[in-house]
């Protein structure tokens, strides 16, 4: 993508003293820092994150990353210094000591930093910490404590992030994801700097507007493969042309967290005020209206139903998703509920990835290749969700050379190629396989822990289905257990009347 240049005529010495710059006397460039915390927390199972489930690059690596590097060259006169960013597979809350160990240090390279113009924040949106109402918005917080009123603050979210009035007075601008699944990761992070470098450059201060909307949808009825979603989102290229309008974004939220933010939304930065509020408005009133609408786009049948028809199907691979117990979307990805009805079906020819069971895995690799061993599958994590399963396993392939927290074990069992993981994870791409001899492009049926399909599996998938299974996500969304903080919100209340009305960050600008 060719590079926009947004550095207009005149001195940015000048501006400086409008709005706080402390550029380089040698390079004129801005200084911009950047980091973040970036998970999908499930309020409804009973797993907390812990600190050492976070992968943190830090400093200069983060320079190294491919998701990073191309900062560089997209801003080649405007340095990024990376601070701290820690992400985590989707699951539980995170555990307050967990959290508070990363924000310190995230503040404390944040202060090394100082002075600076502008941050950037790579986040997700859908954080849960125990003890805290709105983590992302402390996060922010604490962050605009360090840097000051003057520094701009540019966020990038997930479609299926939380807004609130909090995370809007803290910010003053931020993009979302325009796609499900998420293809365009990239470009979002360009969206949020490109305008963060552009305010700096031109002496801008944006207007940031939010709208939220009392709907609440899970992703695999919400995908932009299908309706409503994919002509909802198709709008905002064209919109983001709008005069006034930098950027437009609209997030779907998160169904899964028992918040008071958690909702549907419509956030604007621009510096069109009239603009923005009509902009974000009438989306707000488009997604509304098309509540009734959204459905899941692929098959879907209770666990059992999809068994029967996977084992009659006449094309292969057929892939099965257990979207209960996605750690994607913050199951907890140990439970066995799918492989015991397999074995009970009697299916052959399956292929299933994978269940994170520590024990179990550990016991592969104590017995080794070709060994026929008892193995007591599922429910280490979250024994209260499930119940494990007794087999007899016989170890087919182990992972070498990884550390024994990352370990991963392929078993037989009966007519099932099952991958075991000694932590959690997803198993969405093709290598999730192959790296352990496992061609799943030969097996009748595949099973993964998802809901909608990753796209190289959906690629590989001669047909699907979505088992609706319980867990921590589970889809039958309005009977969820009794919420304690989300707001009415429609499919839980269904005869809501609902008028937009959009919210200005008190950051923003003051209007004559």
């Amino acid at each position: 993508m060719q590079r926009r240049s947004f550095l207009k005529a005149g001195s940015l010495a000048a501006l400086a003293t409008v709005v706080g710059c402390k550029t380089s006397k040698a390079t004129n460039a801005p200084r911009i820092a950047f980091g973040g915390i970036a998970i999908e927390c499930s309020t409804y199972g009973h797993i907390r994150t812990r600190y050492d489930e976070f992968t943190i690059t830090r400093g200069d690596a983060l320079n190294a990353m491919p998701r990073f590097a191309v900062l560089k060259e997209r801003y080649p006169d405007v340095p990024f210094m990376g601070t701290i960013v820690a992400t985590a597979v989707p699951g539980g809350p995170v555990a307050r000591d967990a959290y508070d160990k990363i924000k310190a240090e995230f503040l404390d390279r944040l202060k090394a930093l100082l002075p600076l113009d502008g941050l950037y924040l790579p986040m997700h949106g859908a954080m849960t910490v125990d003890g805290l109402d709105d983590a992302e918005a402390d996060w922010y917080e604490a962050a605009r404590n360090v840097v000051g009123p003057k520094c701009l603050m540019s966020a990038s979210y997930d479609l299926h992030g939380n807004i609130s009035k909090r995370i809007i007075d803290s910010l003053d601008m931020m993009s979302a994801y325009r796609t499900a699944p998420h293809v365009d990761q990239k470009q979002t992070m360009f969206r949020a700097c490109d305008m963060l470098v552009k305010c700096i450059k031109e002496n801008i201060r944006p207007t940031l507007e939010w709208a939220t909307i009392p709907v609440l949808m899970p992703g695999e009825r919400s995908s932009t493969s299908w309706q409503p979603a994919q002509r909802l989102w198709a709008q905002l290229p064209e919109l983001n042309k709008t005069p006034g309008v930098m950027d437009v974004s609209m997030l779907v939220g998160y169904v899964w967290a028992d918040q008071s933010r958690s909702a549907a939304s419509v956030v604007v930065t621009g510096t069109n005020p009239a603009n923005e509020e009509k902009v974000a408005t009438n989306l707000a009133q488009q997604y509304w209206d098309a509540r009734k609408e959204f459905a899941f786009g692929d098959p879907v049948c209770p666990l059992d139903e999809c068994i029967a028809k996977a084992m009659k199907s006449d094309v292969h691979p057929l892939v099965l998703a257990d979207s209960g117990d996605n750690p994607t979307g913050g199951g907890n990805g140990d439970q066995a509920t799918v492989l015991e009805a397999l074995l009970k079906a009697g299916a052959k020819d399956v292929v299933f990835g994978g269940i994170a069971d520590k024990p179990a895995t550990d016991a592969c690799y104590a017995a080794g290749v070709g060994k026929t061993i008892p193995l007591s599958i599922g429910a280490t994590l979250d024994p209260l969700a499930s119940k494990p399963v007794k087999v007899q396993a016989t170890v087919k392939a182990l992972l070498q050379n990884v550390d024994p927290a990352k370990r991963e074990a392929a078993v037989q069992i009966q007519g099932i190629t099952l991958i075991l993981s000694a932590y959690r994870r997803p198993y969405h791409l093709i290598e999730d396989f192959t790296k352990l001899g496992i061609d799943p492009h030969a097996a009748k049926i595949v099973v993964v822990k998802s809901g909608y399909l990753e796209p190289e599996i959906k690629q590989m998938a001669k047909a699907n289905l979505m088992a609706l299974t319980d867990g921590a996500i589970n889809q039958d969304i309005v009977h969820l257990p009794k919420n304690q903080n989300r707001p009415p919100t429609y499919p839980f209340v269904d005869d809501l009347t609902y008028t937009p009305k959009v919210y200005i960050s008190a950051r923003s600008p003051k209007q004559a």
